[in-house]
């Protein structure tokens, strides 16, 4: 069976953090192929407005639950999506964000088992850390400070993906992950600190750009159009491929390339440049090998970053 009519069949799907950025956009995807969408989130820095267009769909259902308690429904495909995912929100109350990965990842593996059904994990490419190899392939191990400020999420992640090996090779699972680097797009949350975002607003509200560090640190963004069809494309391969694999642009930019690329782009802002000290354990560099992902997804980015970022901006424009 080709890969689309595997992924066209009716599906009664599980989404956690459906309502957050990814959540609520792979709703719409799912919606649209005509599966039963079952968004689970507890609205902490998700929010009903991601999801408000999908109420009036028969086939949509929310709830409002916490996945480090169980939940039972019956599924066949769940996309493990819930975690607080930039550092203003992960770091407000870290125990927690280590327990909705690790908690949450085993309350939907027992799920999965029970129900039999496909369980697909939003991983991410923080499980490398700093990393000593540029750009990151998944046979990286990674290079973590397990007790620093970032390592909620970042151990958290880690752990959740030993999780999901070890029901794999224990139960035989029928498991998917993958490594979701720097994404944005509409519905991104406005104050969730992260850099596209962050300037985004900054620049809009004639406040300054605030740079942490010198700016020379280098990320890679994926436009959220491009992340959903390639984590669909994971969720639905039948060629026994479980990952991870990194789902990601490689083409790599400065954070104050970044900057200068979003004032380019609003040309009446009178934001200027700023640089503060920067955060512990920030990683210098970020930037995807997605070798495996064309191989095996037959999957690449389509969006340049400022075809992107015009629609984020206009997005940001309606909301703020």
């Amino acid at each position: 069976m080709s890969m689309k009519s595997e992924a066209m069949e009716n599906k009664r799907i599980l989404l956690t953090g459906g309502a957050g950025f990814i959540g609520s956009h792979l709703c719409r995807r799912l919606l649209d192929e005509g599966h039963e969408v079952l968004c689970v989130d507890n609205l902490y820095t998700g929010t009903k407005a991601n999801i408000l267009e999908f109420f009036d769909n028969k086939r949509f259902e929310f709830m409002r639950h916490d996945v480090t308690f169980p939940l039972y429904a019956e599924v066949d495909q769940i996309y493990n999506l819930a975690c607080p995912a930039s550092p203003i929100h992960y770091q407000f109350d870290p125990v927690q964000t280590t327990k909705t990965s690790v908690h949450g990842a085993i309350n939907m593996l027992g799920l999965a088992k029970r129900t039999k059904a496909r369980i697909l994990q939003a991983s991410t490419s923080e499980v490398y850390g700093d990393p000593e190899i540029h750009p990151q392939i998944e046979a990286y191990w990674g290079r973590v400070n397990p007790i620093g400020p970032r390592a909620c999420y970042d151990e958290g992640k880690r752990c959740a993906e030993t999780l999901f090996f070890d029901y794999y090779r224990q139960h035989q699972l029928d498991i998917r992950v993958v490594r979701i680097f720097n994404t944005y797009g509409p519905n991104m949350h406005p104050n969730d600190g992260r850099v596209v975002s962050n300037f985004i607003i900054q620049a809009l509200q004639n406040h300054d750009i605030t740079i942490y560090g010198d700016g020379s640190q280098s990320r890679s963004f994926q436009y959220i159009d491009d992340f959903i069809e390639g984590v669909v494309r994971m969720m639905n391969n039948e060629k026994g491929f479980i990952g991870p694999v990194n789902i990601g642009n490689p083409d790599e930019f400065t954070i104050k390339e970044l900057a200068e690329k979003i004032l380019s782009l609003l040309p009446d802002s009178k934001s200027k440049i700023v640089y503060k000290p920067l955060p512990q354990d920030d990683p210098r560099q970020r930037q995807p090998d997605i070798s495996l992902a064309k191989e095996k997804l037959g999957w690449e980015p389509k969006t340049k970053l400022n075809e992107g970022l015009i629609k984020t901006i206009e997005y940001f424009r309606s909301v703020i």
